[in-house]
């Protein structure tokens, strides 16, 4: 069973001119390519790990600090605080745990009063960099 050069040409240039997309709209091949098209929209994100996750949200500002609620721990608000590694006289890598959770309750006291560190720990950026800390307190 061989193949024509005719049937090999016609294939050729139906498949150039999907490519080129050189049908009519509203025409049987234009809908064929519109519809291929929303398939891989739809179907793909199920087929394929294109490895997209939400990205962590860091202050812009050294002297910012984010809050966010973290829902409650024995009956008490649980509050993250996202504070930047390059805040003067906040938490810094160099620093040992101790000193770390001094340097956060010396920026979140003040924003929040009395609280208690249930624990921190490192944001890093893309390159493993750390760029902040989430430190989980309950007020």
């Amino acid at each position: 069973m061989g193949y024509s050069k005719e049937g090999e040409h016609a294939v050729r240039n139906l498949l150039n001119s999907y490519f080129w997309w050189s049908y009519e709209r509203g025409s049987f091949h234009f809908d064929v390519l519109v519809t291929l098209i929303l398939l891989f929209l739809f179907l793909s994100p199920r087929v394929i790990d294109f490895k997209d996750r939400p990205v962590e949200t860091v202050a812009l500002q050294s002297t910012e600090v984010l809050v966010k609620e973290a829902g409650e721990v024995n009956g008490d608000a649980q509050f993250v605080y996202q504070i930047r590694a390059d805040m003067p006289g906040g938490p810094q890598v160099t620093q040992t745990e101790p000193e770390r959770r001094d340097a956060i309750l010396r920026v979140v006291e003040p924003i929040s009063g009395a609280v208690t560190i249930q624990h921190d720990e490192p944001v890093l950026d893309s390159h493993g960099k750390v760029v902040a800390y989430n430190a989980w307190v309950v007020r």
